[in-house]
Parts: C-alpha cells; sequence; structure tokens
C-alpha cells in the first residue's frame, strides 16, 4: 500500500509537470516535402525547420539530394551556412574550384556571392542550410547537366 501511494504520487506530479502541449514542436529527422523541380536537376526534398520566423531572423532548412541532382547558380541577400549531414556534395562559388563536401564539413557562403550546391554523382547528400530571412534566393543561372557532368569528371580524373 505504502508503495501504491508512491507511485500514485509520482505518476500524477509527472502528469502535473508533462510538456506544455501548446508548445511548436517540430523534427529535422522527417525527409521533407518533394521540392517542385523548379530550379535543379534530379531529386530533392525540402524540410524548413524554421522559417520566416522574424524574431530570430533566420532560417533553417534541410535539403536531401538524390545523387546526380544539382541546384541552379544562385545567391542570397545573406550570408549562408551549410552543415552536411550525410552523404557527398559539390560546392562551388563564381570564379573558385568546386570542392566535394562531405558528412560533418561547414562551409560559409559570404551574402551575394554566386554559388551553387548539389549531391555528388555518386552519392545523396543531406545537409542544413542557415540563412538569413527576409529577401527570397536569387536564381541567376541555369546550371546545365553538361557543366554538372564536367565537375564530376574533374574529381574522377584527380584520384
Amino acid at each position: 500500500m505504502k508503495y501504491s501511494i508512491f507511485f500514485l504520487f509520482i505518476l500524477i506530479a509527472v502528469c502535473v509537470f508533462a510538456q506544455n502541449s501548446e508548445y511548436q514542436v517540430s523534427s529535422y529527422s522527417t525527409e521533407g516535402t518533394r521540392a517542385p523541380n523548379t530550379h535543379y536537376i534530379g531529386e530533392a526534398w525540402l524540410n524548413a525547420i524554421i522559417h520566416d520566423d522574424k524574431e530570430l531572423g533566420y532560417n533553417i532548412t534541410k535539403a536531401t539530394f538524390k545523387a546526380n541532382s544539382t541546384l541552379d547558380w544562385h545567391k542570397h541577400s545573406s550570408a549562408q551556412v551549410l552543415i552536411i549531414l550525410e552523404g557527398e556534395a559539390y560546392y562551388q562559388e563564381r570564379g573558385n574550384e568546386s570542392v566535394i563536401l562531405q558528412k560533418g564539413d561547414v562551409i560559409k557562403c559570404e551574402k551575394d556571392i554566386e554559388h551553387w550546391h548539389s549531391a555528388t554523382k555518386v552519392s545523396d547528400v543531406t545537409y542544413l542550410a542557415l540563412y538569413g530571412g527576409g529577401q527570397p534566393t536569387t536564381w541567376t543561372e541555369v546550371l546545365k547537366q553538361e557543366y554538372y557532368d564536367n565537375v564530376a569528371e574533374s574529381f574522377i580524373s584527380r584520384k
């Protein structure tokens, strides 16, 4: 009986101090929704974890690109940080050589710098993108399949 009363007391305390159901909780572990095929080649999924939050002033989006999928050239009105969670990505800023980013890599692109990033030819990639709210992405040029294939081939020939 003593243990029953103790257990009941603990159960009531847990219920009283349980999480408030009014909190807005999201998850970055979900795949998200398939992105409309507007400014990229291939398959992509986006999960807007934090989007247009006026108090924070920045967005966090989880993106997953299937192998052989790429974004077009674009730029942002704020700096953008990419955190590679899984897989491998190509990344290039206009006028610079392309690089391969791998799981655990973090790269910052300064505001108004034209760039593109993508999955590699043989690997899916999942990353978090952190960037300022407000102005939408400016799409500057279609990244042609031939250009992407040449970037991929250059990495194969470097090995």
